[in-house]
């Protein structure tokens, strides 16, 4: 189990720069829909009418009332187990963000219909920070309290910083948050106690990926990376994983892609640093200006990054040639519709089944795996006769996820060094494969990705003794 042990989140690490790409005002960072699609300001749903009842007899935060065999609290009655949703939906993460959210939403849509979990229905409460950690805060508040957005558990929490600045809360409130990052910290006990981290981290990710480029183009790379706990966690690893093999490290940009700046002077290193590879751990458009930058004055090498790093609507764009030539993708799960597991299966049918005309889009796998990851939780914690926000904390920490072959499975029992995830996946880029118009109903649509590897561990990431984050803001 993660450890009880708890230090105090140090007031850095909750406002330093973005978990899944930085500080970028640009509304298509990491993302592939339209950003106006479904934000709305607080909400993705209108105020329900299955609001707990009876808030004037709970005791303190959890109190607790019998439904049957199951002891319940705040945010489960005998109808209803609400599940809260701190999502940016309206923000620079907005277009990959809601279409994470209208996957989860298919995803108890279809639970509900086939009877939900211990007789309840699930009802998201999605509530919109805007990528923003005061609006996150506040959200916070509403979804930990006892009104008629409280929630058991957090089922996702946007960004680094953001989840950061309520992690202390959630130990406090008794509550868990999945959180949409996947930075090391959150596999720290130090850091992350009831933030429950899914696949691998920007870290052991990078780990990967630079051996996989390494092995297929070269020993010398050059590091590019936003500051803060994204964008170093990725360069902390890509370095790790350059000492371990021996590579020669030409240019070192840890944090020196500083998001809506000049990035000519990033560029020019790269040209004359003589690469074999550059792993960049940025933002889609700034990817875009900086490959494009670097191409453009003749350089050479080949690209890869942590996976917020590409969008696949890059290959809409001019970069396109370049991208397919030169560019390979690294993620954490399988992508849409390029394999036939039971969970992909499931997916694919249950987006055709309820958002037919939905654009396709590999984020979608991120959303299911969201909720296949939830509903293990609250099963278990119904299994055990406790669907209190502490019942739900304790099954959090004796539950093995079985990812129905979407991505490794994933446990937080035992030790950190035990528990994490070390395998992420590599994909060629093909402009051929991809399909810029392709909605989910299409057999043919796809995002321009051939499996190259995965799920697979480097030895650096396999060898590595994880004691605590790879980065941490101080």
């Amino acid at each position: 189990m993660k450890s009880i042990k708890w230090l105090a989140m140090l007031l850095a690490l909750a406002l330093v720069a973005a978990a899944c790409g930085g500080g970028d005002d640009d509304s298509d960072e990491g993302t592939d829909a339209d950003s106006s699609e479904g934000s709305d300001d607080d909400s993705m749903e209108d105020d329900d009418d299955d609001s707990m009842e009876d808030d004037d007899s709970m005791e303190d935060d959890e109190s607790m009332e019998e439904h049957g065999d199951i002891v319940t609290g705040i945010g489960v009655d005998e109808e209803t187990i609400k599940i809260g949703y701190n999502a940016d939906l309206s923000g620079i993460f907005a277009p990959l963000v809601i279409q994470i959210i209208d996957a989860t939403e298919v995803y108890w849509e279809k639970v509900n219909d086939n009877g939900g979990i211990a007789g309840r229905e699930v009802e998201p409460v999605i509530l919109d920070q805007a990528y923003d950690v005061p609006k996150h805060l506040e959200n916070y508040e509403r979804l930990a309290g006892e009104g008629s957005d409280g929630v058991v558990m957090i089922g996702q929490s946007t960004g680094s910083p953001h989840t950061a600045a309520t992690a202390a809360d959630l130990v406090d409130d008794d509550l868990i948050a999945i959180p949409l990052s996947w930075y090391s910290g959150w596999a720290d006990p130090t850091i992350g106690q009831n933030v429950f981290e899914v696949q691998t981290n920007y870290c052991l990710e990078a780990m990967n990926g630079v051996t996989h480029m390494s092995e297929s183009h070269g020993n010398k790379v050059a590091i590019i990376s936003f500051p803060g706990e994204y964008g170093q966690d990725g360069a902390q690893g890509a370095k790790k994983a350059a000492e371990a093999l021996g590579l020669e490290v030409v240019y070192d940009g840890e944090g020196a892609v500083v998001p809506g700046s000049d990035q000519t002077p990033v560029i020019t290193e790269i040209v004359n640093s003589g690469a074999d590879f550059v792993w960049g751990t940025i933002n889609p458009t700034t990817l875009a200006e900086i490959m494009g930058g670097a191409v453009q004055q003749g350089f050479e090498g080949q690209w890869s990054g942590n996976s917020p790093t590409f969008n696949f609507q890059l290959l809409a764009g001019d970069l396109a040639d370049a991208l397919d030539q030169y560019y390979t993708h690294s993620t954490y799960t399988a992508l849409w519709n390029t394999d036939d597991t039971p969970g992909m299966t499931e997916v694919v049918e249950a987006m055709r089944e309820y958002r037919p005309e939905a654009p396709v889009s590999d984020v979608y796998i991120i959303g299911w795996i969201n909720g296949i990851i939830v509903q293990t939780i609250l099963e278990q914690a119904a299994a055990n006769g406790d669907m209190t926000r502490a019942g739900v904390v304790a099954a959090a920490n004796e539950v093995s996820v079985d990812m129905k072959g979407l991505g490794p499975n994933q446990t937080w029992i035992g030790e950190p060094n035990d528990f994490i995830v070390r395998e992420s996946y590599v994909y060629d880029v093909s402009k051929a494969d991809f399909t810029p118009d392709g909605t989910v109903s299409d057999e043919d649509a796809g995002t321009g990705f051939t499996l190259i590897d995965g799920p697979f561990a480097s030895e650096t990431a396999q060898n590595y003794d994880f004691q605590e984050a790879c980065f941490s803001a101080e």
